[in-house]
C-alpha cells in the first residue's frame, strides 16, 4: 500500500472522512488496487459516500483483478451469496478451491463443504426434520444439524469481532442492546465466506424460507454471569417483522445458559450442533407472546452461540 492511501486512511479512522475520500478516489481512479477496495468497502456500507453495494462489488471485482488478496477474498464471498449481483456458486467454488492451496481459513472453509450434503448450486440436498417442542410458540429442535467442525469454524471466524451486543431500534439504527450483557459478533456479508454461506442456507432450508430473508449471522459469547434477561425477537412496529429466530448451539461445555420461554417454562439446554427454531410471530404476522424468551446466565465456563433472525420478506439493512 503506498504511503499516501496510508495516511488517507489513517485521517479517515480519525475522523477526516471528506479530504481521506477524496484522496482515496483520487489514488483509485488511478488504478491502484489497495484504493480500490478500500473504496469499494466505503461504497458498501456508505460510510462518507453514498451507499451502493452493487458499485461496491464491482469495485472489488476490479481490484481484485488488479492484484488484491482481500478483494479476492469478497468478490468470491459475494459470489457464492449473489448478494448485490448474480450469483454463481459453482464459480465461486472453483475460485475458493484456488485459495485454499494457499489460505489455510479458505482450506478449512473447502473441506467443510466438501463434507456438506450440497447440490450443485450450494443448497442442502435434504431439509432436516426437527422434533416439535411446543405448539405455541412454535419451536423445534434440530439435533446436531452442525457438526463439530462447523461450529468451531464459526467460533473462529467470529472471533475477531466481538463487541458489546447490539439491535437493531425501530429507526432500523444498531444501538447498545440493554437487556444483552453478551459480547457479539456479525459475520456480515462481505465476511460471509462459502462454508458459512452454506450453513445460512441450511438454516433458511429448515426454516422454508429463502436465504435472503435472514439477517447476517450473530455469534455471541457469554461469560459466566452474563445473560440475555427477558425479551421478545420480534422489532415492534416493523415493516419487514422477523418471523423466525434460529439459535444454533455452537460448544456444550459450560454450565447454565438454558433458553427459557418465560411465559411457558419451557427450557432449552442445546448440545454442540443444535439448532432451536421457534416463531416469533402469529396469525397475521402479529406479535406471539408466548415467544418471550431469556438466555439464564452462565455459571461457570463460556457459552457460545450463533443466532439468525429470519424475515417475513427479503432483509435489507
Amino acid at each position: 500500500m503506498n504511503q499516501e492511501l496510508k495516511q488517507a486512511i489513517a485521517r479517515f479512522e480519525a475522523g477526516d472522512g471528506a479530504n481521506a475520500v477524496e484522496t482515496i478516489r483520487r489514488i483509485a481512479s488511478a488504478g491502484d488496487p489497495d484504493a480500490l477496495n478500500a473504496l469499494g468497502i466505503l461504497t458498501w456500507s456508505g460510510n462518507q459516500v453514498a451507499s451502493d453495494p452493487p458499485r461496491g462489488r464491482l469495485l472489488f471485482q476490479y481490484a481484485a483483478s488488479l492484484g488484491n488478496a482481500q478483494a479476492a477474498l469478497t468478490t468470491t464471498n459475494l459470489m457464492a451469496s449473489g448478494i448485490a449481483g448474480e450469483r454463481n456458486w459453482p464459480m465461486a467454488f472453483e475460485r475458493l478451491e484456488d485459495e485454499a492451496r494457499l489460505i489455510p481459513q479458505r482450506r478449512r472453509a473447502l473441506d467443510l463443504i466438501r463434507r456438506m450434503a450440497l447440490d450443485a448450486n450450494g443448497d442442502p440436498a435434504d431439509a432436516a426434520d426437527g422434533e416439535s417442542l411446543s405448539d405455541r410458540p412454535e419451536a423445534r429442535l434440530f439435533r446436531q444439524l452442525l457438526t463439530p467442525d462447523e461450529c468451531t469454524y464459526l467460533i473462529d471466524i467470529a472471533s475477531p469481532g466481538y463487541q458489546p451486543s447490539t439491535v437493531y431500534n425501530t429507526a432500523r439504527e444498531l444501538v447498545r442492546d440493554t437487556i444483552r450483557t453478551s459480547h457479539g459478533s456479525t459475520i456480515y456479508w462481505l465476511i460471509e465466506d462459502p462454508a458459512v454461506h452454506a450453513i445460512n442456507r441450511r438454516i433458511a432450508a429448515i426454516t422454508g424460507t429463502r436465504f435472503d430473508q435472514g439477517e447476517a449471522l450473530q455469534a455471541l459469547r457469554y461469560a459466566p454471569g452474563q445473560e440475555y434477561r427477558p425479551h421478545f425477537d420480534f422489532v415492534e412496529g416493523a415493516d419487514n417483522p422477523r418471523i423466525f429466530t434460529a439459535l444454533i448451539y455452537l460448544n456444550d461445555d459450560y454450565d447454565g445458559g438454558e433458553t427459557a420461554f418465560v411465559r411457558t417454562g419451557l427450557k432449552v439446554r442445546g448440545r454442540l450442533g443444535d439448532v432451536l427454531l421457534f416463531r416469533n410471530t402469529g396469525d397475521g404476522d402479529a406479535p406471539e407472546p408466548l415467544s418471550e424468551h431469556a438466555g439464564l446466565p452462565v455459571t461457570a465456563g463460556t457459552k457460545f452461540l450463533a443466532t439468525r433472525w429470519i424475515r417475513r420478506n427479503r432483509w435489507v439493512p
